[in-house]
């Protein structure tokens, strides 16, 4: 049984010092207790180790210190001094609900054939106050296709079987941003997908985070969806390819065009995104919004 299990819990950070025991307690205090927990500090340069200090003396913490090379280097080093059945994650400023691990681990037991279980999550400001999240659709069974166009499973909330790590390996280290849908890509390949309905992770929002730099993000969706279609030709129909595509177009379109207001660049990743999926109305719907958009900075300025 799977409830029974040892779960090994990866906790990369870098200079969260501030926010780590929070995070801490929040997998110590957990009602699943066979767990062992790896904290790789990054290279900190601020108390994160003094942090981590009191939790030692708990033998379910064990604390790596490396130079400072990039998270999916952080996190690769967890999962190689791992030893648990299971894996399962938080980032060092986020916080998990006590039932988390004692909720997902049954659902393995579904079928042999799931090698992630993820759940919902919701969000907090960087005080720890909880604030809107936007809400999504989740698929469960065999989720490629819909994975390719958008990337809905709930990174850090998810929790994955030893053997898909075995099979298809760690996190890709050329990947800065990106890492865990790249890895969910893969084991999708492979394995099922499960979806529980419940908020099991708390992920915190604060000015300044990486997650804010969409270009560097949509650089390497793009990658990552080329290197998935390469490795996998053929397992997903083209229709969907086609869709991913126009999807990705449009989601740069519509930062470029809305936020940045570069509405040349803009129009051409629209173009990029209609050239796959002419029918695309999302994208023909940002369209409309930056001429309007347009339009009006045109009339205000006049």
């Amino acid at each position: 049984m799977a409830k029974d299990k040892q779960v090994s819990v990866v906790c990369a950070c870098y200079n969260m010092g501030k926010y780590l025991p929070e995070a801490i307690r929040s997998v110590l205090d957990q009602r699943h207790e066979n767990i062992e927990l790896l904290i790789v500090d990054d290279g900190s340069i601020d108390d994160t180790r003094a942090a981590v200090k009191p939790f030692l003396a708990d033998d379910r913490v064990r604390y790596f210190h490396q130079s400072n090379r990039g998270q999916a280097k952080a996190k690769n080093k967890g999962l190689r001094e791992s030893s648990g059945d299971f894996i399962a994650f938080i980032d060092a400023d986020d916080l998990w609900t006590p039932d988390k691990l004692e909720k997902q681990l049954p659902c393995f037991d579904r079928s042999p054939a799931i090698g992630v279980v993820y759940t919902n999550v919701t969000r907090m400001d960087e005080h720890g106050v909880i604030i809107p999240t936007p809400k999504m659709n989740y698929y469960s069974g065999r989720i490629s296709g819909r994975l390719l166009v958008d990337n809905f499973v709930t990174g850090m909330a998810s929790m994955i079987k030893r053997e898909c790590l075995d099979r298809v390996g760690l996190f890709d280290e050329s990947f800065p941003m990106g890492i865990d849908y790249d890895l969910w890509l893969r084991i999708s390949a492979h394995y099922e997908f499960y979806y529980l309905d419940e908020i099991t992770y708390l992920y915190r929002q604060w000015p300044g985070q990486m997650s804010h730099n969409y270009r560097k993000r949509m650089d390497c969706a793009i990658r990552i969806m080329n290197k998935f279609l390469s490795q996998y030709p053929g397992l997903v129909d083209q229709g969907t390819v086609s869709e991913a595509w126009a999807h990705t177009y449009t989601t740069s379109a519509n930062g470029i065009g809305l936020v940045e207001k570069k509405v040349p660049e803009a129009l051409k990743e629209y173009a990029k995104a209609l050239r796959w999926k002419a029918s695309y109305l999302p994208a023909w719907k940002g369209l409309a919004r930056l001429m309007l958009a347009s339009l009006s900075r045109g009339k205000a300025a006049s």
